[in-house]
């Protein structure tokens, strides 16, 4: 992980999630590293997340938010039937979060641009307008 720079392993057992080590334990990663691969007895096993938080495809898009905040999780397996799917990252959610505000806005903003007027509304401006062309 140090030599690749890589933030976040999903550590699997026969097939099957069992953890996640990831950059917070960047002190043992670091230790490792330095020492070959090996400090004393300590093992993946050790110093990993043994509880990952995790999601499926199907879980909607505002509950992952909650749930990384909730666990401090940087990055959150993504599993399907017992098979890891993807890791999703906090990167990828605030990205997403971005994404949707500016859309929202753009939304928002055509609605005013295009905002319907009230019956009468046009005709009075309309009335205003032109009793200030004639006043001058």
């Amino acid at each position: 992980m140090a030599q690749f720079d890589i933030g976040s392993l999903a550590v699997m057992e026969h097939g099957e999630l069992v953890g996640m080590l990831t950059f917070r334990e960047v002190e043992v990663i670091g230790s490792i590293a330095r020492n070959g691969g090996v400090v004393g007895d300590v093992t993946v096993g050790a110093v990993m997340d043994d509880h990952p938080v995790t999601s499926t495809p199907e879980t909607k898009f505002d509950a992952v938010r909650p749930m990384m905040l909730e666990r401090h999780t940087r990055y959150m397996p993504v599993m399907g039937n017992h098979t890891r799917m993807g890791v999703i990252s906090f990167y990828d959610v605030a990205k997403a979060v971005i994404e949707m505000q500016r859309f929202k806005n753009k939304m928002l903003k055509a609605y005013i641009r295009d905002w319907p007027e009230e019956k009468g509304a046009a005709a009075a401006r309309a009335t205003d307008v032109g009793s200030l062309c004639t006043a001058r």
